[in-house]
């Protein structure tokens, strides 16, 4: 003989399922909220990384020499990302000043490449490297009538 269940074994039946569905929730929430931070953090990340490659280039372009265009990149470079609060785990800056070699009169140009290991370790996320890299290229023109 089946006997309907009472409201009260009912009650007994469905207890500890709130906190389960609550634990299920908040993980979900916590994971939500921490791939919208990782988001966000390497989105900032870019925008830093792009404008001290700009910078970079920049400099490197209104220098006299090769030499002095690659320590002047990596000075701005360096410069920059500290003004844009980004810390790096490594951080890389690469020059190409190959059109310091072009004759004056003919069109050149510099490239500063700029890369960034972004530290995202203290996020927790599962399947997440404890660094993002973040790299930028620009390029800016020299002077085509200036000595070089």
């Amino acid at each position: 003989m089946n006997r309907p269940h009472t409201p009260a074994r009912r009650r007994r039946d469905e207890r500890g399922s709130a906190a389960v569905e609550a634990v299920i929730g908040a993980a979900a929430l916590t994971l939500f909220v921490s791939l919208t931070i990782l988001g966000g953090r390497v989105a900032v990340a870019h925008q830093a990384v792009q404008a001290s490659a700009a910078d970079a280039a920049r400099a490197a372009s209104i220098a006299r020499t090769a030499a002095t265009a690659a320590t002047d990149a990596r000075s701005a470079a360096a410069a920059t990302q500290a003004n844009q609060q980004l810390r790096c785990a490594t951080h890389e800056v690469a020059v190409d000043t190959s059109g310091f070699g072009v004759p004056v009169g003919s069109p050149a140009s510099v490239t500063a490449t700029v890369t960034c290991q972004v530290v995202v370790a203290d996020l927790f996320l599962p399947g997440v490297p404890g660094t993002i890299q973040v790299q930028a290229s620009m390029i800016s023109p020299l002077d085509t009538h200036r000595g070089r």
